[in-house]
C-alpha cells in the first residue's frame, strides 16, 4: 500500500462527458459510480459506459475504481459481471453492514477473477449505517484485499434519523471510530464528502478535521476539490524528514547485523521502517 489516498473522486457512470473528462483528473483515485448518481433506469447504460472506459485504462492518470450498488439492492452480481475485467484497479462497495454481507460479494468476485484470469482486485467497503459502524473493525480485517474504509456520512445520518448539517453532532462518534478501526486492522480510512461546493473554507476546515482524526484522504464530488484535499492530506515536511531519518538509521543498523535502533530517543524497528519507506515511496510515485 505504498501510495497516497488523499482523494477519491466520484464520477457518474452514466455520463459519457464526465467519464471522458476524468482522463485529465489528477485525483489519487477516480471512482466511476454505479450507485447514487445513476437512476435505476440507467444502470445498464452506466455499466456499459464504464466497461468501455476500462478498456481505455492507459488514458487515465489516476487509479480506476468503480462503486457498485449496495449489497441490499440485489444489483451487485450484474455490476460485477460487467466491471470485473482488465483495467479496473479496485471496487468500492457502498453500505456494507457486516462481514457476512461482504464475504458473499468477495466470493462472487473471486469466481469472476478466476474465470477471467485476473489478479485479485482491491476492495474498499463504505461504512454508512449504525450496524456498519459497530462492525467496522471486523469488516476492515476480514480480507487482505481490503485497503481502506470509506465513511459515508449522509446515509449514516439517514439511518440514525438525524437531519444533515455541515457538522452533524450525531456523526461525530462514527467519524472518529472508523479511522481507529481501520488503523487497528492495518488499513487506511477515507473521509466522507463535503456537499457544499460553494463553501471552500468549510471544505478546507473539514479536511483538516478529517486529517486530525486519522483519515488518509477525502471522498470528493468535484474536480475543484482535488487540490484542497491533496494539499491538506499530503505528508508534512516534518513527516517526510522523520521518514527519511528512520529509513537511513534502520538501513545502517541492518548493515551491522542489528535489528532495532534508536532515532532521536525513539526505538525504531522493522515495522517503523516499512511504514516510513511506504510514505517516501508514495511521494515519489505521485
Amino acid at each position: 500500500m505504498a501510495r497516497l489516498l488523499r482523494s477519491l473522486i466520484f464520477v457518474p457512470g452514466n455520463n459519457p462527458r464526465f467519464l471522458e473528462k476524468a482522463k485529465t483528473l489528477f485525483g489519487d483515485i477516480v471512482c466511476f459510480d454505479l450507485e447514487d448518481s445513476v437512476p435505476m433506469n440507467e444502470k445498464d447504460s452506466a455499466r456499459n459506459l464504464i466497461k468501455e472506459a476500462l478498456t481505455k485504462r492507459s488514458e487515465y492518470k489516476a487509479e480506476l475504481f468503480v462503486r457498485t450498488n449496495s449489497p441490499l439492492s440485489g444489483l451487485i452480481p450484474d455490476d460485477l459481471r460487467q466491471i470485473v475485467r482488465k483495467g479496473i484497479d479496485g471496487i468500492v462497495i457502498p453500505k456494507v453492514n457486516n462481514v457476512k454481507e461482504f464475504k458473499k460479494i468477495e466470493k462472487l468476485l473471486i469466481t469472476l477473477e478466476k474465470k477471467r484470469k485476473l489478479k485479485p482486485i482491491e476492495l474498499i467497503p463504505s461504512i454508512e449505517s449504525a450496524e456498519g459502524v459497530v462492525n467496522a473493525y471486523n469488516i476492515a480485517s476480514s480480507s487482505k484485499r481490503i485497503s481502506a474504509l470509506v465513511f459515508g456520512v449522509f446515509d449514516l445520518l439517514n439511518d440514525m434519523g438525524i437531519e444533515y448539517t455541515k457538522q452533524p453532532d450525531g456523526a461525530k462518534y462514527a467519524r472518529a471510530k472508523i479511522p481507529l478501526d481501520a488503523k487497528a486492522a492495518g488499513k487506511y480510512a477515507i473521509d466522507a464528502i463535503w456537499q457544499d461546493l460553494n463553501d471552500e473554507d468549510g471544505f478546507e476546515k473539514d479536511c483538516i478535521t478529517g486529517r486530525n482524526l486519522g483519515y488518509a484522504g477525502k471522498s470528493i464530488i468535484h474536480p475543484n476539490q482535488i487540490s484542497f484535499a491533496h494539499r491538506i492530506f499530503h505528508p508534512t515536511k516534518n513527516e517526510v524528514e522523520w521518514a527519511e531519518k528512520v529509513c537511513q538509521a534502520y538501513i545502517e543498523s541492518t548493515k551491522k547485523n542489528k535489528g532495532a535502533t534508536i532515532v532521536e530517543g525513539k526505538m525504531i524497528d522493522e515495522v517503523h521502517f516499512k511504514r516510513a519507506k511506504a510514505l517516501l515511496d508514495s511521494i515519489r510515485n505521485n
